[in-house]
């Protein structure tokens, strides 16, 4: 299967079940606009090169090979878009067609300087959040404030990380990775939650209100915008 081909297939099962969710055939053949007997047919070639686990009438769900390229595709997607709109202008609502057509190119040291490039955005135009790059760094603020460093001569993660948001409650995670700058930091400092730091989350406000965690001993809240910065080793 042509790299392009899979590509497009695994972003239409993230966009319909997320990354830890089954996509069912029918759904997945409508946000294509292709027959469902075609993508079954994709799902058990791509099943046998390992980037889906799939099941007869019930669908397919990313394996972590697929998730992390359609991760890795969704970055360079959003980037793509905030490039075109905040830096060629290009109206909000032309842009998601061209950044398909340029995040097939990208590779992942042009998505990563070009976020640097763009200032560490958070969302792309639309509002929905870009995932975080997969360098082993600790913070937004301190790959923005390093002019100097190299993108190319920083490691990568080896373990996968998530927001603190998508943590269930009574499971404890590592602080690794601050999303945003300079006060984003500070502030989180300030708290307590830097890089290294053990967190339970305790509880969610329902409808996207604030999060309470145990940090160090003590129970804090944090609004929500805020805790989807912070990212976590499990």
């Amino acid at each position: 299967m042509p790299k392009e081909h899979i590509e497009e297939y695994l972003e239409a099962i993230f966009d319909v079940a997320g990354s830890e969710g089954t996509a069912g055939t029918n759904d997945v053949a409508g946000r294509l606009g292709v027959a469902p007997a075609s993508v079954t047919e994709v799902f058990q070639r791509m099943a046998a090169h390992g980037f889906v686990k799939y099941q007869s009438h019930k669908g397919v769900s990313l394996t972590v090979k697929g998730r992390k390229i359609a991760n890795r595709l969704k970055r360079k997607h959003r980037l793509a878009e905030v490039f075109l709109n905040k830096i060629l202008r290009i109206d909000r609502k032309k842009v998601h067609e061209q950044a398909c057509k340029l995040e097939h190119s990208f590779s992942d040291e042009i998505a990563d300087s070009l976020c640097r490039t763009l200032g560490g955005p958070y969302k792309c135009p639309h509002g929905t959040p870009i995932p975080p790059c997969g360098l082993n760094i600790e913070s937004c603020q301190k790959c923005l404030s390093d002019k100097n460093m190299k993108i190319s001569m920083i490691g990568k993660r080896k373990k996968r990380i998530l927001s603190i948001t998508s943590l269930r409650p009574g499971r404890k995670g590592r602080v690794v990775f601050i999303r945003g700058g300079k006060n984003v930091v500070q502030r989180l400092s300030d708290l307590g939650l830097t890089p290294g730091t053990t967190v339970y989350p305790v509880r969610a406000a329902p409808m996207k209100g604030p999060v309470e965690i145990c940090v160090r001993g003590s129970n804090i809240v944090i609004g929500r915008k805020i805790a989807e910065k912070i990212f976590i080793q499990p």
